[in-house]
């Protein structure tokens, strides 16, 4: 699976660690941060969201101090359905239920390993669609509604 992956300086050690362990198994398109200096969330965040609203890559993941401020971002990308998840079954919920697309990750407070655990039960859940199809599909229609205005 290709993955995009974005984190500002909070979440950069965080997304450092992660690396080398997803990269074992997918190819991962790395948008910043680089180093630890201060970095504007929205400017790693947004073009990694880009990346998978327009299917360059399959999901992504974006890490920040809190998760707050990328979900934030995440979502105000057409086509980007991002959840911010501080556990492993409301990661599978937001794939079975809402087909997220995009994980958000705190980096100040979810330590490595969890955080592991977490991204393998999120990329390894499917959408289960029935029920929940309608509910995404009015997202949508509400995300293109606004979009052409």
């Amino acid at each position: 699976m290709r993955i995009a992956i974005a984190s500002d300086h909070a979440g950069f050690s965080l997304k450092e660690s992660l690396l080398p362990w997803l990269q074992q198994e997918h190819e991962i398109i790395d948008f910043g941060a680089h180093d630890q200096d201060p970095v504007d969330y929205p400017d790693t965040g947004f073009p990694a969201a880009r990346a998978v609203a327009s299917g360059d890559c399959e999901r992504g993941i974006l890490i920040c101090g809190a998760g707050i401020g990328m979900s934030i971002v995440g979502n105000k990308v057409p086509g980007v359905r991002a959840a911010l998840c501080h556990t492993r079954e409301v990661a599978v919920l937001s794939r079975r239920h809402n087909n997220a697309n995009v994980l958000t990750l705190a980096g100040r407070y979810i330590a490595p390993h969890y955080a592991r655990q977490i991204i393998t039960d999120w990329l390894s859940t499917d959408f289960s669609a029935g029920r929940h199809q309608p509910r995404v599909d009015k997202i949508m229609k509400q995300e293109n509604m606004r979009g052409a205005q």
